[in-house]
């Protein structure tokens, strides 16, 4: 299928079709699509070369801290963000989930004041589910989602549902089944676009608007660069500047040290910030992996009361509330299921990591299961009482400092057998749901997604680079869970997992994100065997 814009835009659709594709890719999105194109993805190219050069210079040792060129903003005490879009004043539960049907009637009637629709991590980028997706999040804003399964489960959508809320995928990543002169239009101008077009008009007419969360930002012209693209967008279609409004997710540590910087940037758009604490913690890896003073040690000893982690907490709620926005605390990935005794222990751990965001001044927080609302809520609820938020809660008693965000040594130690087993384990099932279309995976009794993949494989590179594990140790593991991932499911991609581990922590040099490799060498193969058009 090949689809041409109307003007010399043109953008072509290499993708297979599928059941009601055109709905989305109408040649007047297209358009759309390849105006933001030919805005912005030269700018998309120079974001890539300076986190390229940036990631040299901290592998190299070089510090960080924050900068004096723009100490003017962060001294500034006169700026504050936009007041709270319709919908988003309350946010003290919030729900994520790809976007697909049965998730999405879920996620809408959990009781959750917000539900992130996630095109990122949480989202296995096949063209079908990206298509797919698109049309879950039309079909939901028409109230057309309703849908019985084969077994006779009906899924509606109730009244008063969660606010939506869409996350693009990050700058790393392209759509390889959407071309401009025969190069990938970047993947976040896709997601963003194609919602914008199809949803914006129609979210603010039923009094709530065209809403997203912005992955993996690493400065502040990140920031500028996003805002830059909410104004065209808002311009070409018509729309009222400060319409849109976005959470900037802060899950890298450089993204840490230029907090008010990017709030600043979005100002007039801007939702408040959100920690990402896992793709945080996977980042900060990433950056150091070089250097033996930080070396980490289990993935399961590393929470949120570490130093370095209470640290970058506690600055990202003084910063917001300095500022007027809201502070969205981190996800709790626990399925309670099992037994009574399970499942109330899942719902303790949740309800203990809920009070310590509430209690440091977070105005809501994530949850990846619906069954997990009514904790998150209610632990919320104790402190908000019936404020909506509690963002006059300024944390002036907070001062955190550039070697108070990087004191990793205070939590630094080597790894068990056990967390080295664990690691290859998680990723290599989680690689495997993810070959397989699943973005967000069940494993262990956690809802995982890519940034557990993404940890696990830097732990294990990062180990072996500093000799806390040997090569043939974990390729002997590997092969061990392979046989073992075999046996549970027959008809796992085992090999092609394998190959991924392989290649991305096992390399001689430490890829930056798996996905990258993966999609081309995996995805997008399998998805364009289909015959297509023409």
């Amino acid at each position: 299928m090949s689809v041409a814009s109307p003007t010399t835009h043109h953008v072509e659709v290499s993708g297979p079709p599928g059941d009601r594709f055109e709905k989305i890719l109408t040649p007047e999105a297209l358009e759309f699509i390849g105006r933001l194109d030919a805005a912005f993805a030269g700018r998309r190219d120079s974001v890539l070369a300076e986190r390229r050069r940036r990631a040299l210079r901290l592998a190299s040792g070089c510090s960080l801290d924050f900068s004096i060129a723009t100490s003017a903003v962060r001294d500034d005490p006169g700026w504050r963000v936009a007041p709270p879009a319709p919908g988003l004043t309350d946010r003290r539960v919030e729900i994520t989930g790809p976007p697909q049907p049965r998730m999405a009637v879920n996620a809408l009637n959990s009781g959750a004041r917000v539900w992130m629709a996630d095109f990122e991590d949480a989202t296995s980028p096949t063209w079908e589910n990206i298509i797919g997706g698109q049309l879950t999040l039309l079909d939901a804003i028409e109230r057309r989602i309703d849908f019985t399964t084969e077994n006779g489960k009906r899924y509606r959508v109730a009244g008063n549902p969660a606010t939506i809320m869409v996350r693009p995928r990050g700058w790393h990543l392209t759509e390889d089944h959407l071309l401009v002169d025969g190069r990938p239009v970047p993947a976040p101008l896709v997601d963003f676009g194609l919602y914008f077009f199809h949803c914006a008009q129609r979210q603010i007419e039923a009094g709530s608007g065209p809403y997203f969360y912005l992955p993996k930002l690493e400065n502040h012209y990140e920031a500028k660069l996003w805002n830059d693209i909410f104004v065209l967008a808002q311009d070409l279609l018509g729309i009222p500047r400060g319409t849109v409004r976005a959470t900037v997710l802060i899950e890298t540590v450089t993204a840490a040290f230029e907090m008010e910087e990017i709030l600043y940037e979005l100002r007039d758009h801007s939702a408040g910030l959100n920690a990402g604490r896992w793709d945080y913690l996977f980042n900060l890896i990433k950056n150091f992996a070089h250097r033996p003073d930080f070396v980490l040690p289990d993935r399961a000893k590393v929470t949120m009361t570490a130093p370095f982690m209470r640290a970058y907490t506690e600055l990202l709620v003084r910063t917001c509330h300095k500022r007027g926005a809201h502070a969205i605390g981190g996800m709790a990935a626990q399925i309670p299921s099992g037994d009574q005794a399970s499942r109330e222990a899942a719902l303790a751990r949740v309800r203990l990591d809920k009070e310590r965001e509430a209690e440091d001044g977070f105005d809501g927080s994530w949850v990846a299961h619906p069954a997990l609302v009514p904790a998150c809520r209610d632990t919320f609820g104790s402190v908000l009482g019936e404020r909506p938020h509690q963002i006059e809660r300024t944390r002036e008693d907070v001062a955190v400092t550039a070697a108070g965000l990087l004191a990793v040594r205070r939590t630094a130690g080597p790894p068990t057998q056990e967390g080295v087993r664990s690691n290859i384990a998680v990723a290599l099932r989680y690689f495997d749901g993810w070959l397989r279309g699943q973005g967000a995976v069940a494993l262990y009794g956690l809802m995982e997604d890519a940034a557990t993949a993404e940890i696990a494989r830097c732990q294990i590179w990062q180990w072996q680079q500093h000799g806390a594990v040997s090569r043939e140790t974990v390729l002997g593991l590997l092969d061990d869970e392979c046989a073992a991932l075999a046996k549970e499911d027959p008809s796992a991609l085992s090999a092609e997992a394998r190959d991924i581990f392989v290649r991305t922590a096992l390399a001689r040099e430490l890829p930056g994100f798996f996905t990258v490799d993966a999609y081309e060498r995996h995805l997008v193969r399998r998805s364009n065997t289909t015959e297509v058009d023409s």
